[in-house]
């Protein structure tokens, strides 16, 4: 069972906003494989199916960002899921362009804190991820009210392209495939792409 999980704050007001790019990778992946995400358990929607053959638990924490890993623990630990090789967390990253992925195997937090907390929860930094590039925050910004601030009309057009690549790294992903997905999908948006 592959648990993928996109961070992000609950809530209207959050809707859209930088940092909710886990939760738009989620609705657009729960969208095109026709999984309702639902369901309120575990701290978390949640919201059962199937993608390229896999069969998958889509997640969105209900616990606000801090709190990330509570939900990822209470989800790996009811499907008794394994962390290393069926967890997949998407979230935002500032020091990448808008709507650049970068795929990642393990690592450090990186000084995001949703991610911090699912660390904290796991006890350990080796599960896989997609960072989706909001774009770096403007010099005299502070940098809660940048990633809680809204995507330009431009920038949506180049995320929604993005998600549709989030789409691709997960199924190579779920394949067994992450050193492929990283050569696929970790370069800069723009870049002329072969297939």
């Amino acid at each position: 069972m592959n648990i993928i999980v996109g961070l992000g704050n609950p809530t209207r007001e959050y809707e859209n906003t930088r940092h909710n790019i886990g939760f738009m990778a989620i609705d657009a992946l729960a969208e095109k494989y026709n999984i309702s995400v639902l369901d309120c358990k575990h701290k978390a929607l949640i919201g059962k199916g199937v993608i390229g053959g896999n069969k998958v638990v889509l997640v969105k924490p209900l616990t606000y960002m801090n709190l990330s890993g509570e939900a990822v623990r209470a989800v790996i630990d009811y499907y008794k899921a394994d962390a290393e090789s069926e967890l997949i967390v998407i979230y935002d990253d500032v020091s990448l362009d808008v709507g650049q992925l970068r795929i990642r195997k393990k690592g450090s937090a990186g000084g995001h804190n949703g991610i911090k907390n699912i660390i904290a929860h796991l006890g350990h930094d080796v599960f896989m991820r997609i960072k989706i590039g909001v774009g770096e925050k403007p010099k005299g910004y502070d940098l809660a009210d940048y990633v809680l601030g809204h995507f330009s009309k431009d920038e949506l057009g180049v995320m929604k392209e993005s998600l549709e690549k989030v789409d691709g790294a997960v199924n190579l992903m779920m394949a067994g495939e992450v050193d492929k997905a990283m050569n696929d999908y970790n370069k800069k948006p723009g870049k002329e792409e072969n297939g």
